[in-house]
């Protein structure tokens, strides 16, 4: 017997460097929530750790109320708990739905730890510790700082470089600890988008402005840091890095004139925040699918990346559940790839091919039946699209 909420845990990792806003979007992305005029049909969110919520909460408030940003955490990594809850918990008449309950666990890794080196044996233990605990992540966001770039314009390079560099430098000190026990690493972020924070400074800039400054000014950057990552994992053809990008601003900042104080902070006014959890829950599904298009993945790789999809599918599509995992125990079994590729990629592939007014048509029809979960994940999806017609997103194709 199944144990009551079943539930279904996506993860993502957020690297930045000090300064670079991670706390203040955290904040604002559950904030907003927990106010009283609030209205969401489908869902709440809800965070697992009440004092953890409590304090999301109270630097949202400060952030509305009295214009004051969130003090800066140092050297300390936190993983930050919601549940997404269902409204109500009615379903379909005869049907069981695929899971009850959404949980995002958001890895935010101390941006202190890009520049300075570890100060003890214990340290460094402890930032190993706390990598491994982000490879459960399937995407990671990496924030380019939108006030660095204003600072540095004309010559924005000087700050990419060092921002990839960091990163990169941080992984080849790992890479002993992480590859000593069995090698090359199965679990590990494989979707790495570049995230501009504070995207409000630079209103007058959409995805793909920003997408073309980074290519323009820091393309060699990054692919060294692809190889880096490349050095770490199995099946490093399955990663993308530097062809994720998106738009993210907590709030509308209005500073006093010369200096760096906010006199109001607009939280009405965020940019990109609502992808999040698009993003956790259906690009690692869209991302497995073209990958297992494009190339044969060993099975090992395959049940790490986007573990899970059979049952996001199955919840999008209203289709009869199929378990991808399985199904892939037998066409391992027998040796017959082609049997997963002919039953179960359709499934997902039409899936991620889902938009447009039929997506519209299934999400109205989920609402009308009471389908809380698939009118959700539908409405993920909407949402997902929309932001890439609003140029607030751009992924890889």
């Amino acid at each position: 017997m199944a144990k009551y909420p079943r539930v279904r845990e996506q993860n993502i990792a957020v690297f930045g460097e000090a300064g670079s806003g991670k706390t203040v979007l955290v904040s604002s992305f559950y904030g907003p929530t927990q106010e009283g005029s609030y209205v969401n049909d489908l869902w709440d969110l809800v965070a697992r750790q009440t004092g953890q919520g409590h304090r999301l909460y109270q630097n949202f408030l400060g952030m509305r109320d009295n214009a004051t940003v969130p003090m800066q955490t140092r050297f300390v990594n936190t993983t930050y708990e919601f549940s997404v809850k269902l409204k109500a918990g009615d379903e379909p008449e005869g049907k069981k739905r695929p899971f009850d309950e959404l949980r995002l666990a958001w890895h935010d890794y101390p941006g202190e730890w890009f520049t300075d080196d570890p100060s003890s044996l214990e340290e460094r233990n402890r930032r190993t510790d706390t990598f491994i605990s982000l490879l459960r992540s399937d995407v990671a966001l990496l924030l380019v700082d939108g006030q660095k770039l204003l600072d540095y314009a004309g010559e924005e390079e000087r700050y990419l470089k060092s921002l990839l560099g960091n990163l990169r430098q941080n992984l080849l000190r790992l890479k002993d600890d992480l590859l000593a026990e069995s090698g090359p690493l199965v679990e590990f972020p494989r979707i790495w988008i570049l995230a501009l924070s504070k995207a409000d400074l630079v209103p007058d800039w959409d995805v793909s402005t920003f997408r073309d400054l980074v290519i323009l000014k820091a393309s060699e950057d990054l692919e060294r840091l692809r190889g880096a990552i490349a050095e770490l994992i199995e099946t490093p053809e399955a990663l993308s890095i530097g062809e994720d990008f998106i738009l993210l601003s907590s709030a509308k900042f209005e500073l006093r004139p010369g200096g760096l104080e906010p006199v109001e902070i607009d939280v009405r006014q965020r940019v990109g925040l609502d992808l999040i959890l698009p993003i956790a829950s259906l690009l690692p599904l869209e991302r497995r699918v073209l990958w297992e298009q494009r190339m044969a993945i060993p099975r090992k790789v395959v049940d790490s990346l986007a573990d899970g999809a059979d049952v996001i599918a199955a919840a999008l599509t209203g289709a009869k559940f199929v378990n991808v995992e399985k199904l892939l125990s037998k066409v391992i079994r027998v040796d017959k790839r082609a049997e997963f590729v002919a039953k179960a990629l359709p499934m997902l592939a039409a899936t991620v091919a889902m938009a447009g007014p039929k997506l519209r048509e299934i999400n109205e029809e989920a609402r009308a039946h009471n389908d809380y979960l698939r009118a959700m994940l539908t409405q993920f999806k909407i949402d997902l699209d929309q932001g890439v017609r609003d140029k607030l997103i751009r992924t890889q194709k």
